[in-house]
């Protein structure tokens, strides 16, 4: 399993520029939520701001991220 650090990095990582603050509003590790700040989300719908942090995760989504909470914004 991922930890949300590495998560962080991911998303970094695949939005070179972004701001990530990772949550564990549950504190059970498993429920995260990734507030994303990057300048790459203007002019984009929420949905496709949405689909470019889920793109960065695409494997991780398949196997060892349970549930991720999302809220962007642009830069």
């Amino acid at each position: 399993m991922l930890s949300i650090e590495e998560i962080k990095q991911k998303i970094e990582a695949g939005l070179p520029g972004a701001k990530v603050e990772m949550l564990d509003p549950r504190r059970d590790g498993v429920h995260l939520k990734a507030m994303v700040s990057w300048h790459g989300f203007k002019g984009k719908s929420l949905i496709e701001q949405h689909k470019m942090v889920y793109a960065a995760l695409k494997e991780e989504l398949k196997e060892e991220l349970h549930a991720l909470s999302l809220e962007t914004k642009e830069q």
